[in-house]
C-alpha cells in the first residue's frame, strides 16, 4: 500500500505497535453501526490491545474500542465488541494460511478515514523479544544523535 499517493485522514493509531515485527500490511474494511461511523469521525477510538482472530472464513478485529456517539440512536453497541473486516477472498486465505502455519498475529496498526469509508490498516507481526528492543532503542539512539550533531555542524 503506498501511502503518498493515496489521500486519507488519519484518525488513530496503534500505540503499542513497537512491541512487534511488523510484516506484510493489508487494507480492510470495517462492518459498522452508523453511531460508530460518527464516533470514529471524533476521533473517539482507540487500538491499544486490539488483534484480529478468525471465525470460520470471517476475520474478526477484538479489542478495538470505539465509545459511544453522544447524540446517537437509543440502542447503543458495545464499544469493545468484534467488528466484522471486510478483505478480499484471497487476501484472507493468505493471512490465514500465515497464521496457522508460522504463528503469525494479526494486529490493527492504524484506523483513517478514505473518503466516506472508514478502514482499518491491519498487519502480519511477530513479537519482539527484549534483545530486538534494545536493538531499536540503541539504533534511535544513534540516529538522533546522528541527527543533532548534523544540525549542529550547519
Amino acid at each position: 500500500m503506498e501511502e503518498e499517493s493515496r489521500r486519507y485522514l488519519l484518525i488513530s493509531r496503534n500505540k503499542d505497535i513497537y512491541k512487534y515485527q511488523v510484516g506484510e500490511k493489508f487494507e480492510a474494511g470495517i462492518v459498522l453501526a452508523g453511531s460508530e461511523v460518527k464516533s470514529i469521525r471524533l476521533k473517539r477510538v482507540s487500538l491499544r490491545g486490539a488483534y484480529c482472530l478468525f471465525k470460520g472464513t470471517e476475520l474478526f478485529v477484538t479489542g478495538m474500542r470505539i465509545d459511544h456517539y453522544d447524540h446517537g440512536d437509543f440502542v447503543k453497541p458495545d464499544p469493545v465488541r468484534k467488528r466484522k473486516l471486510l478483505l478480499r477472498k484471497g487476501e484472507l486465505i493468505r493471512l490465514r494460511k500465515k497464521v496457522d502455519e508460522r504463528g503469525f498475529t494479526i494486529v490493527p496498526i492504524k484506523i483513517y478515514l478514505s473518503g466516506p469509508y472508514v478502514k482499518l490498516e491491519i498487519a502480519l507481526v511477530t513479537g519482539k523479544t527484549g534483545r530486538d528492543r534494545r536493538q531499536d532503542i540503541r539504533r534511535r539512539d544513534t540516529e538522533r544523535d546522528i541527527r543533532r550533531q548534523m544540525k549542529h555542524k550547519a
